[in-house]
């Protein structure tokens, strides 16, 4: 898929969490973290942002749900601030969190063996994960428009730091995912537009 056809969020989001990936990969070198079901024995060898592309492409779920699934990561990294993104365990959480996003946002998404294939996983695996991952969120799936706005102005602010002369990074991987909230709620359209044309039209409208 092209780069015209993939959604501006996709390239963003890789790049946040690869960032996220690599400083907890450093820190596992001084301090062991803590290993969880979300963990492989080894770093996959297809990058975050390949894998977020091929979730895209196969799963045809909407836009909105990337973000959502964003939404979902940075409750479970604060709820469980112990266990730490990082090259060993984000694959398991993006692919979990993307099917329970599409679950809970789209009027229609695939199965979860549907879902194993595009992660990699046996159907046995993402069955385990997807309960760990409702756990730990403690069924909080609710993701108010307010919230949503938020991560979409936080994603693009991102961008413009990304393309910027220097390149500042202003995340904190210590704490959360995301580090301040943004007022900014017009900045949400930009990260849904650019859509691929070809995938079918679900709807984009989150619970209150």
């Amino acid at each position: 898929m092209g780069e015209s056809t993939m959604p501006k969020m996709i390239s963003l989001l890789s790049s946040l969490l690869q960032r996220v990936a690599e400083s907890n990969d450093i820190k596992s070198i001084t301090k062991p973290q803590k290993v969880s079901i979300f963990h492989g024995l080894s770093p996959p060898t297809i990058s975050i942002q390949c894998y977020l592309e091929r979730i895209f492409k196969y799963a045809n779920c909407s836009p909105s749900c990337f973000v959502v699934a964003y939404v979902y990561l940075d409750r479970f990294t604060q709820t469980h601030p112990y266990l730490l993104i990082n090259s060993f365990n984000v694959h398991r959480l993006l692919i979990t969190s993307v099917l329970v996003a599409a679950k809970f946002m789209d009027d229609l998404y695939y199965n979860n063996a549907y879902y194993a294939k595009i992660g990699g996983i046996s159907t046995t695996e993402i069955n385990f994960l997807e309960v760990d991952f409702l756990f730990g969120l403690g069924f909080h799936l609710n993701v108010t428009p307010n919230t949503f706005h938020t991560y979409c102005s936080y994603l693009q602010r991102e961008m413009l730091l990304l393309h910027s002369p220097l390149n500042l990074v202003i995340s904190d991987p210590n704490s959360s995912l995301i580090s301040a909230k943004s007022a900014n709620a017009k900045l949400f359209h930009s990260c849904l537009i650019e859509d691929d044309p070809t995938s079918h039209q679900q709807h984009q409208q989150l619970a209150v």
